[in-house]
């Protein structure tokens, strides 16, 4: 009969033969992936596409792409807040500053593969060689060229494999290729990420369309991905900046894979005005609210897509905190159950353990008291004044633990504060999925 070591050393060979098939093979589709897959996203007028294989680290696969944006747009963006965040990121809150003097088309221009991040004055040089690229094929100001790169942090880019494409990029240019678009920006995502709506603003039907790539390096410091957004309303860009701020706070700023923010989270949105409507250009407008609604609910659907397709995850989970003293306190709380991993890994366990959702809200540092909490597992009643409520069994809570999208409600009884957050599971996969990120 074999020993612990030689059972030990069969299971590490076998996981490592099964990593090395899994690596082969390429990542399987997440299976809370959307059962219809990528949305047919409807033509915005004013906006072309194109991406193109450059080998930027892989040959053979999408990994740059292109959006021309026509002369007259209303752009917006947010960007991620961390100390080291890349060259394309300051280069771009470079160019959101100066939005008001711009003229002429826009372009964004992303590559995945390297992100072009800690990497001193050749992140530099990157930037200004492909934005003056894009720029001199384009006809447009270099600084109109919203750029980004997601991949590996510290590896100088190899921007010449980009500027050689980007006359074929431009060649390529059409309305209809968004989907090989959202293709050439991912990394570790398993699927493209797209959403698109539709608005009646007056008699005019406003379309609204946008992908985002991102699976793992995900929390709240803004966007946690990249994001690209478009429409054809026509709104003003101090009101359109506005409302992106905003709603990044509740779809973007509200999800978490593992707790670490990239160096390269971007959003940027564009509203061409191509639709024929008259201007919003006043927050009054009724029209301003319904407009906001309809991209509130795009920002969240690609936002709980990247949790869906969260490296290695297998629960869709999401937490609501109510009764806080404040919304922010609220908001803490919501992460800090999102992000601890003992509480992840018992969902990925399927384990009803909800002495973890305890130990989260009282070392969230937010304001709690004991016996004025509620935990519900769902429609579950959980914990209740300061104990295990008497109504509830373990086999109920692990009924619960066994579904595909998970709810963890939790009351603090103190006041009106209020959040919601999206997580997802933690798995084996996740550290099998990094600890091989860079081979």
């Amino acid at each position: 009969m074999a020993d612990k070591g030689e059972i030990a050393a069969r299971i590490a060979a076998l996981q490592a033969e099964i990593a090395a098939l899994e690596k082969q093979l390429g990542p399987q589709v997440s299976p809370l992936a959307p059962k219809g897959g990528f949305p047919a996203l409807p033509v915005i007028d004013g906006v072309r596409f194109a991406a193109v294989a450059a080998g930027v680290k892989y040959q053979g696969r999408l990994d740059v792409m292109l959006a021309e944006i026509c002369e007259g747009a209303a752009m917006a963006g947010v960007f991620t807040t961390s100390k080291t965040r890349s060259a394309p990121v300051l280069a771009c809150q470079e160019s959101l500053a100066t939005i008001g003097t711009a003229r002429g088309k826009f372009a964004i221009l992303v590559n995945s593969g390297n992100s072009n991040a800690f990497t001193g004055d050749a992140g530099w040089e990157g930037v200004h060689a492909t934005r003056n690229a894009v720029g001199a094929a384009l006809g447009i100001d270099a600084g109109n060229v919203f750029c980004a790169s997601t991949g590996v942090i510290g590896v100088p880019l190899p921007y010449a494999r980009i500027t050689a494409k980007i006359e074929e990029l431009v060649t390529a240019l059409s309305p209809a290729k968004a989907e090989e678009a959202a293709r050439a920006i991912m990394t570790t995502d398993t699927f493209a990420k797209g959403a698109t709506t539709t608005v009646k603003l007056g008699g005019d039907t406003i379309r609204i369309a946008g992908f985002a790539k991102g699976s793992g390096m995900i929390a709240p410091d803004m966007a946690t991905m990249l994001v690209y957004i478009f429409t054809d309303a026509a709104i003003s860009q101090p009101l359109l900046q506005g409302m992106v701020s905003r709603l990044n706070a509740r779809s973007f700023n509200a999800i978490t894979v593992d707790s670490d923010t990239s160096t390269s989270d971007s959003l940027v949105m564009a509203a061409t005005g191509k639709s024929g409507m008259a201007p919003i250009t006043e927050a009054s407008d009724p029209r301003a609210a319904e407009f906001e609604a309809a991209l509130g609910g795009i920002m969240r659907d690609l936002a709980h897509q990247v949790v869906r397709d969260g490296e290695g995850a297998t629960k869709f989970v999401e937490v609501n905190v109510t009764g806080a003293e404040s919304d922010a306190d609220a908001h803490t709380i919501g992460l800090a159950i999102a992000n601890s991993p003992l509480v992840k890994t018992a969902i990925a366990g399927e384990d009803p353990n909800w002495g973890r959702i305890v130990m989260a809200i009282g070392k969230s540092g937010a304001a709690a008291e004991r016996d004025k909490i509620t935990i519900r597992f769902g429609d579950i009643l959980v914990a209740e004044n300061g104990w295990v409520a008497p109504s509830y069994t373990e086999a109920d809570g692990a009924a619960v633990m066994k579904r595909d999208e998970i709810t963890i409600n939790v009351d603090l009884g103190l006041s009106a504060g209020a959040a919601t957050v999206w997580t997802c599971d933690l798995t084996h996969r996740y550290i099998t999925i990094n600890a091989d990120y860079r081979s």
